[in-house]
C-alpha cells in the first residue's frame, strides 16, 4: 500500500492582542468604544485624586508627633492613632490593668484562628473553647490572683466590640438553624410562635431593640434584681441576628429536593437523624454566601451600642476626638476605623470563600 506524503503544518502564534497582559487589558478594558472611554476616565479621574492622596497620606504626614507638630504639615497626622491607642484600644479599663484585656482578646483571637481548621472540629475544641472562655472572663472582671474587680461599666474599646461581636454570631447561628426547624415544623403550635418571632423581630430595627434592652427590659425586672448592660446589648444583637439566619437557613432547607427526604425515609432514619446528617448539611452548604453577609451586618451593627452609652472601638475613638488638641484629625480616626473593620470583614469573607470551597461536592 502506498504511504501518503505526510504535509508539513505550521501553526501561527495568537495575536499578540490576545494574550498576555495585552490581551487582558483588550478584552476585559478596551473590547469595545464605550468600555475604552469608560477605561479612559477613570484612569484619569486616579490621575487626579490618588496622587494627592498619596502625598497627604503618606509624603507630607506625622506618624507619632504632638498635635502641636500636626498643625503646621499639610498632610495627615496619623499621630492621633499611637498617641490615644491605650484609650482607643482599651477605653476606661485601669491603665495599669490594660494587659489584661490585651491578653485576653489575644487567647480569643488565637482560638479564632485554631478554629479556621475543619480538621480540628471536634468534641476536644468545644473544651478548648470552654477553657478559653473561662479565662478570658477571670482576665477581664478579676477578683482572683490578685487582680482588682473590673466592673463590666468599664469594659470598653476594641474588647467589648469583639465580644459583641463574635458571642452574637456564635449564639445567633444555632439559634437561627432552630428558629428555621421550627418554621417548616408541622406542628402548628410551634410554627406559629416561629413564624411571630421572626416576624417581629424582622419588622424592628436593632436600635429599637437596643433601646428596649437598655431603657425599658430592666423596668420589667423585680425591685433590686438588676441584669448588666452589656449582657442586655448581647442579647439583643443575638435574637436580632438569629431572626435574619432563620430566614437564610429556611431558605436553604426548601432548595432541599423532595428525593433527599424520601431517600432518608427509604433507609429507615428518624427525623432528628435526616435533618442531622443529610438535610442540614447540604441547606447549610448552599447558604454560606448569604449567611457570611447577615454575620457581616451583624459585625458592622455593634457599632451601634453607642447609642446606648456602650463604649465599643467606634465611641472610644469618637471621645478621643472631643479633645481640643485633636479635634481636627478625624479624618485619619475615621480612616483608621474603616481600615479596622475592613480587615476584619474582609477576613471573614475570605474564610468563608476557602470555606465554601473545600465544602463543594461538584454537584
Amino acid at each position: 500500500m502506498k504511504k501518503l506524503p505526510t504535509q508539513k503544518r505550521e501553526y501561527l502564534a495568537p495575536p499578540i492582542t490576545e494574550v498576555g497582559f495585552i490581551g487582558w487589558l483588550h478584552s476585559n478594558l478596551f473590547n469595545n468604544w464605550y468600555n475604552s472611554l469608560l477605561t479612559i476616565i477613570i484612569l484619569l479621574l486616579f490621575w487626579q485624586l490618588v496622587p494627592p492622596f498619596f502625598s497627604w497620606a503618606f509624603i507630607n504626614s506625622l506618624w507619632n508627633s504632638s498635635a502641636a507638630e500636626c498643625r503646621d504639615i499639610d498632610g495627615a497626622c496619623w499621630s492621633i492613632i499611637p498617641r490615644n491607642v491605650d484609650f482607643i484600644f482599651f477605653g476606661f479599663f485601669p491603665e495599669d490593668q490594660q494587659w489584661r484585656p490585651g491578653l485576653a482578646m489575644f487567647l480569643l483571637l488565637g482560638m479564632v484562628f485554631y478554629s479556621k481548621d475543619r480538621n480540628r472540629w471536634k468534641k476536644s475544641l468545644f473544651v478548648y473553647w470552654t477553657i478559653n472562655l473561662v479565662v478570658m472572663g477571670t482576665l477581664m472582671y478579676g477578683g482572683v490572683f490578685g487582680m482588682p474587680v473590673v466592673e463590666t461599666a468599664q469594659w470598653s474599646g476594641l474588647p467589648l466590640t469583639f465580644m459583641l461581636a463574635l458571642f452574637g454570631m456564635v449564639a445567633a447561628y444555632p439559634i437561627g438553624v432552630l428558629l428555621a426547624l421550627g418554621r417548616k415544623s408541622r406542628m402548628p403550635a410551634i410554627k406559629t410562635l416561629c413564624v411571630v418571632y421572626i416576624e417581629m423581630i424582622r419588622g424592628v430595627p436593632l436600635i429599637s431593640l437596643l433601646f428596649m434592652s437598655s431603657v425599658m427590659f430592666p423596668l420589667f425586672l423585680p425591685e433590686g434584681v438588676t441584669i448588666d448592660k452589656v449582657l442586655r446589648a448581647q442579647a439583643a444583637i443575638i435574637l436580632f441576628t438569629a431572626a435574619y439566619i432563620a430566614e437564610v437557613v429556611r431558605g436553604g432547607l426548601q432548595a432541599m429536593p423532595r428525593g433527599q427526604f424520601e431517600a432518608a425515609d427509604s433507609i429507615g432514619l428518624n427525623y432528628s437523624q435526616t435533618m442531622r446528617l443529610i438535610i442540614l448539611p447540604q441547606a447549610l452548604k448552599i447558604v454560606i454566601p448569604p449567611s457570611v453577609g447577615i454575620l457581616l451586618s451583624a459585625f458592622k451593627d455593634t457599632s451601634l451600642v453607642v447609642i446606648i452609652a456602650l463604649y465599643d472601638i467606634l465611641k472610644t475613638t469618637k471621645v478621643t476626638l472631643s479633645n481640643p488638641q485633636w479635634t481636627n484629625y478625624s479624618t485619619e480616626a475615621y480612616l483608621f476605623l474603616a481600615l479596622f473593620y475592613f480587615i476584619c470583614c474582609y477576613s471573614m469573607s475570605s474564610y468563608s470563600r476557602k470555606l465554601e470551597k473545600e465544602l463543594h461536592t461538584g454537584h
